[in-house]
């Protein structure tokens, strides 16, 4: 295999004065060594999906999926050292000291890696501190939004043997790391917004038919999803947005409200095979506009004009704009975009069987005329994954098979669409390991840093990997993105999950009854809600919640909260799902 180029996140460790440990004693350092990378790093390296490079004596190079993977990695690992080293007399700790960069690399035939990217993140380690975790700026501004880290600013650093001079971050290793909470909401208030973010409101339906509606629906949801991929954008999501549908807006109260900078708003109107799109960009500070433009095109070609908006407003915000090699593959047939639409448009109107039965139906029509659309691929695959994880089906097996095989194939033919790693990674969290699902999660984050449903996801995953103290952070960065989701029901629903967890089950319902009020029709949050009611000796009430929960769902049993095809994540949730079991008895749930 011929050398390749790629960006990767590289760690480098090494350990501190390791010569004068061996000098001391050889045989006791190497001995502690072996056990340390067999017991501690090896089985945190596999569970961050990262890859050992190479070993040199008491170094390793490390390669990881994302930065975040490495960050999160290497805090665990100082972490854990701490714990391991107290008590030990200072000359005989271990003490690692860790560099990370984000760059190019180039890859040998036999795996090794080369490169600039190496080089910086060897440096790096060089100049940490015993103990600590040094960042590249690259690597640092991939992080910051995603952990809360306490972090010093070292400024311009010349590195040895590294022409210019980068910016460097130390992390004051102490606490686990855990995804970066919300702002409250008076910080928010006061926080000006980031210099691109936008929210892009329903455009309008010129003409009034009722039967094109979806399909402007869908131009505004493509649009969302393409300048999300932005680089540095903040983009709201459409879930979001779309609560202003057919309102009066003040758009300077509107920016107030959502925190960004920039509204595009814009009508279409569509005449058989044609379309003209209006769209204009406004400053939501001055209410002023900045951009406006009509485009006049078939509605074939549909997808090109979304990539000349989209780059025409990277243009005028001085951004880079979304490369087209970064798009998905070839779009659909008109017919198909249609159907496409018209599927995502049931898929939003909430978590009911009818709601998805319709828009599984729309996505079939449109897979039957284009099977390689990969958006109604994904949009079967979330469609199958909910069905099967809140309504609880007789083919609840099947359902979850149909979804990752959706899910694939869609990744087959676009790689890079982030909607379809999240679909997968949905999938996987619950059939094959939380692992493999935050994974899978946080790719799709790392092409689209707006994907605010990943955020949330990975929380719930934080849950069955034994760390739902990280759950809450998770949703509330959900929420920053789309405060108005909805699906934002079953995020509330995650955090009282993990309240549950955390034995704070007065909390747990807090949160459970606000998902109830987000959505009256989740059975789940009922049965939940129930159970954590039941754990606290209020049976009457734990009876009356869970009625109403049986009569959203009457073919839900205790057997199938049990038996389903969910792989049992860990000995603390599977605890949980014992007392959960026993408080669902009392609560008068039949066994099945």
């Amino acid at each position: 295999m011929p050398e390749t180029r790629k960006l990767a996140a590289i760690l480098c460790s090494d350990v501190v004065g390791f010569s004068r440990l061996a000098g001391a004693d050889e045989d006791r350092i190497l001995a502690q060594l072996r056990a340390l990378r067999s017991d501690l790093i090896d089985p945190m390296i596999a569970v961050h999906n990262g890859r050992i490079v190479k070993r040199s004596g008491d170094g390793a190079l490390v390669e990881f999926r994302s930065a975040v993977a490495a960050v999160r990695f290497a805090i665990e690992v100082q972490n854990a050292m701490a714990e391991r080293n107290a008590g030990v007399p200072e000359d005989r700790q271990i003490v690692f000291r860790i560099g990370i960069h984000i760059g190019d690399v180039v890859e040998e035939s036999d795996g090794d890696l080369m490169g600039d990217g190496v080089n910086i993140a060897a440096r790096l380690e060089g100049i940490a501190k015993p103990g600590a975790i040094c960042l590249s700026e690259q690597a640092y501004w991939q992080v910051k939004r995603r952990l809360e880290l306490a972090v010093t600013d070292l400024g311009p650093t010349q590195l040895k043997n590294i022409a210019e001079p980068i910016r460097v971050y130390s992390i004051d290793v102490g606490q686990p790391a855990r995804a970066k909470p919300t702002l409250t909401a008076a910080h928010e208030k006061s926080a000006a917004p980031r210099r691109f973010s936008i929210v892009i409101l329903p455009f309008t339906n010129i003409g009034g038919d009722p039967e094109q509606e979806d399909f402007v629906d869908g131009v505004t949801e493509s649009l969302t999803t393409d300048l999300s991929r932005i680089r540095n954008a903040f983009v709201i999501a459409r879930s979001t947005a779309f609560t202003f549908k057919r309102k009066a807006i003040d758009v300077r109260s509107l920016g107030r409200e959502l925190n960004v900078r920039y509204v595009l708003e814009g009508s279409v109107r569509r005449r058989g095979a044609r379309m003209r799109v209006n769209v204009q960009l406004v400053d939501a500070e001055s209410g002023s506009h900045v951009w406006a433009e009509r485009f006049d095109k078939p509605v074939a070609d549909f997808f090109e004009m979304q990539d000349e908006i989209v780059a025409r407003i990277g243009n005028q915000l001085g951004t880079e704009p979304v490369q087209a090699e970064a798009r998905r593959a070839q779009p659909p047939t008109p017919d198909a975009i249609d159907l496409t639409f018209r599927g995502m448009a049931s898929f939003v109107k909430g978590l009911t069987g009818e709601n998805m039965s319709k828009a599984r139906a729309f996505f079939e029509r449109a897979l039957a005329i284009d099977p390689d659309n990969v958006t109604a691929l994904v949009g079967i695959a979330f469609v199958d994954f909910l069905v099967a994880a809140y309504l609880y089906p007789e083919d609840r097996a099947a359902r979850v098979a149909s979804a990752e095989a959706a899910a694939l194939k869609a990744l087959s033919l676009a790689p890079d669409y982030a909607p379809a790693h999240f679909a997968l990674g949905t999938v996987l969290g619950v059939t094959k390991g939380p692992e493999l699902g935050i994974a899978e999660c946080e790719r799709a984050l790392a092409i689209n840093p707006n994907l605010a449903s990943a955020h949330a996801t990975i929380g719930i995953f934080k849950v069955y990997v034994g760390h739902p103290e990280e759950t809450e952070p998770c949703v509330s960065e959900a929420l920053r993105l789309s405060p108005r989701d909805s699906f934002a029901f079953t995020w509330r629903m995650f955090v009282g999950i993990s309240k549950m967890h955390l034995g704070r089950n007065d909390e747990a319902l807090v949160w459970l009854r606000r998902s109830i009020e987000d959505n009256r029709n989740n059975p789940m949050s009922h049965f939940l809600l129930a159970a954590t009611l039941a754990l606290l000796g209020r049976t009457d009430e734990a009876r009356a919640v869970a009625k109403g929960g049986l009569e959203l769902n009457p073919k839900f049993t205790i057997a199938r909260y049990r038996d389903g095809p969910w792989r049992p994540p860990s000995a603390a949730h599977s605890a949980l799902k014992a007392q959960i079991i026993d408080a669902l008895r009392l609560s008068g749930v039949p066994e099945g």
